[in-house]
């Protein structure tokens, strides 16, 4: 992690004033920053804190852009988080712990690790965003949540500057949540620490992994080519932001009760559903979606991504009110033929 000097501060936090976001968040929604802020070290990130007018301004922190929701022009200060570094802390008799900093690319950190030999983060290839903006979402897919292979994460206080380390209980994480996304603007994470297993085995139970790994004919699967499936099927069901604007999964797969989950299947034998540890049920929030008839279906200039139907994506020339207006019909339409209220992944601004 990159951690810069006095004389380098000012280099290494580069400032824009009236910065247009519209290339810097996924979803491609047009909006401006009053002024942008090009994180690249912590000691950059602490001598802006300590400068005159920090406490005067709004602030939001923004790593890859995709898990939010641009509502329009930001008046404040957008915090880019740009800081570097990759490295193997120590090797123990049972994980490799792993560092990698707040600006890196989830993926390319993702891919890195298994080129080194330390699987673990597999089925969390091609997830879009950034290291540092991992552990506030609490990322999932496949099978595997970010806190299950969590060590640790250093943050800044943007407030105070102070530099704090985190442990997972500290992090409060919940399902796509954290103590960071439940008190925005309060802190930017620098470094995330990782505890990838030894010895390691493939987490494949999720049915499309198996079909993908299947179709390949690899009944005993490398980390690697787990990646490679969960890539694979990653394409072929999600769209390119570089291409159509889209902010991945937009939509959490509800929790319900095991009573409740009876009485769905008992209606909707087809419901796709998971069994979680404490007794509750996960519900397929793309198979709610479809069935209300909103796969393929525009509202405006935002859509129900037609190949699947958790993905909203931007036709073209969409804002953050278009985004919201279609997020809002289909949670009412899955409510009023389900009985269950869906919940946004992406935070809005």
């Amino acid at each position: 992690m990159a951690t810069g000097d006095s004389a380098g501060d000012v280099a290494e936090a580069a400032v824009v004033l009236d910065a247009d976001l519209s290339a810097l968040n996924t979803f491609g929604l047009r909006a401006h920053a009053a002024r942008l802020l090009r994180v690249r070290s912590v000691a950059a990130l602490q001598a802006a804190i300590a400068a005159p007018g920090w406490s005067d301004t709004a602030r939001l922190v923004l790593g890859g852009g995709s898990n939010l929701v641009l509502g329009g022009d930001f008046a404040g200060t957008v915090l880019r988080v740009e800081i570097p570094g990759r490295r193997l802390l120590r090797a123990e008799a049972d994980a490799w712990i792993v560092e990698g900093g707040g600006g890196e690319s989830w993926h390319d950190f993702v891919r890195w690790t298994l080129a080194q030999g330390w699987p673990g983060l597999e089925n969390l290839s091609l997830i879009p965003g950034t290291v540092g903006a991992a552990p506030i979402q609490n990322i999932g897919a496949y099978g595997v949540e970010l806190v299950e292979r969590f060590e640790s994460l250093d943050a800044v206080e943007l407030d105070t500057g102070e530099l704090r380390r985190f442990d997972a209980a500290a992090c409060a994480f919940g399902y796509r949540d954290s103590v960071f996304k439940r008190t925005p603007g309060r802190w930017l994470v620098v470094a995330v620490r990782f505890r990838l297993p030894r010895p390691w085995r493939a987490l494949t139970r999720y049915a499309d992994v198996a079909r993908e790994l299947e179709a390949r004919a690899l009944a005993q699967p490398s980390a690697l080519e787990v990646s490679d499936a969960v890539i694979a099927i990653r394409r072929r069901k999600l769209p390119d932001p570089a291409v159509l604007g889209n902010a991945g999964s937009f939509f959490k797969n509800p929790v319900v009760d095991a009573a409740r989950c009876a009485r769905l299947l008992a209606a909707h034998p087809a419901l796709p559903h998971y069994p979680q540890a404490d007794g509750s049920e996960k519900l397929a929030a793309g198979w709610l979606i479809e069935q209300a008839g909103w796969k393929g279906r525009d509202l405006g200039p935002v859509g129900c991504y037609e190949r699947q139907a958790l993905v909203l994506v931007n036709r073209g020339g969409a804002t953050g009110a278009d985004v919201r207006r279609i997020a809002q019909a289909i949670i009412a339409d899955v409510e009023a033929r389900f009985g269950v209220r869906l919940e946004p992944e992406p935070v809005f601004i």
